[in-house]
């Protein structure tokens, strides 16, 4: 029998904490990198001297004697550890690829974290929804070092507490956010899989849309270059005459400011691309992509940092997820058949990417 998937959501929830919560999280995230790291830094030395790859559980054993590691719910610190051992795995799998000659450039192990602070993860299992917001544990360590047993974050009010699966307590650019992992119904829809959508991307006309029903759109992309180019020049100016790893409040403020612009950009475009594929009853979107096609462009230095710097790989990942959840078939071809050739001029397809 063939094992049904489940679809998974994920919902940012951006936290507002007082001056006490605030150094729990701080204090919390900042354990979670130090883990990491010794976690990373065992996984590497076993495979230098042993050529051999960790398991979950030798790994979670090894760290048990660490003091960042007990300083932790033990729950979270063997998140952690398993996210390493999973890291490993790939890395183990890139290698094979390497060897068979169907990588270009060999793979190196997982690397360290810098100094900072790192993602914590509970699952939903050590969680309890209270009236006052849902009751995250410490640990036993925290509970006797600084006599608190637990914090609190609250409910998003637009989710069902029974599918949340777990809770992601994460750091960026000087802010922290609940991510909620849920679980999402598949929606059942009535779509015809021999109409389809053909989705060509770009720069000023970010999508260039056209379903075999005669209709079509164009996704507009200027405001992107526009709020890209304000970002540019704002950072430019302020690491006028710094040092090049220069960083500072304003800086992490602008740039946590364009990357919401960016991901609320993607969301909402794939939501209108989807729509309009569900009013129509359209089952199949035909994506042209050409894979590498950022690393080795060459339009000149001014369009590509244009180019490079608009997320359309995101946007993609994104249309896909929501194609899985809807029952639509997503196609990745070569750009060139969707947007080299004239279907009224009667032109054949050849790749020309």
């Amino acid at each position: 029998m063939s094992k049904t998937t489940k679809n998974m959501g994920c919902q940012q929830v951006l936290l507002h904490p007082d001056q006490n919560l605030l150094a729990i999280l701080k204090y919390l995230c900042g354990e979670a990198n130090k883990v990491f790291n010794c976690s990373v830094y065992y996984a590497r030395q076993v495979w230098f001297k042993e050529n051999r790859f960790l398991t979950q559980g030798e790994l979670c054993r090894q760290m048990k004697w660490n003091v960042h590691f007990n300083a932790m719910y033990a729950s979270s610190a063997q998140q952690i550890c398993n996210g390493i051992v999973e890291s490993f795995r790939s890395f183990k799998q890139l290698l094979k690829l390497f060897g068979k000659g169907e990588l270009a450039n060999q793979p190196k192990p997982p690397k360290y974290r810098k100094p900072g602070l790192f993602t914590v993860s509970y699952p939903k299992k050590w969680l309890k929804l209270t009236d006052i917001g849902i009751k995250v544990p410490l640990g036993r360590k925290v509970k006797a070092w600084f006599r608190l047993d637990a914090f609190y974050i609250p409910m998003p009010s637009n989710l069902d507490w029974n599918l949340i699966k777990e809770i992601r307590i994460m750091p960026r650019h000087g802010c922290f956010y609940a991510e909620f992992v849920y679980e999402m119904k598949t929606q059942s829809v009535k779509l015809d899989p021999n109409q389809a959508l053909s989705i060509d991307h770009g720069l000023d006309n970010w999508l260039t849309c056209v379903d075999t029903q005669g209709h079509s759109f164009i996704v507009d992309g200027k405001h992107l270059k526009s709020k890209n180019q304000w970002y540019n020049k704002h950072i430019a100016t302020l690491k006028k005459n710094k040092p090049q790893d220069f960083w500072s409040k304003r800086l992490a403020c602008i740039t946590e400011k364009r990357n919401r612009q960016m991901r609320d950009a993607v969301n909402k475009t794939a939501r209108l691309v989807i729509n309009h594929c569900l009013k129509y009853g359209i089952g199949t979107i035909v994506f042209g992509w050409n894979k590498g096609q950022k690393q080795s462009i060459e339009l000149g230095s001014k369009i590509n940092q244009k180019f490079v710097q608009i997320p359309t790989a995101k946007l993609k990942e994104r249309i896909e997820q929501l194609c899985n959840l809807y029952g639509l078939k997503f196609v990745e071809t070569e750009e060139s058949y969707t947007s080299k050739a004239s279907f009224l001029d009667d032109d054949f397809l050849p790749i020309r990417a």
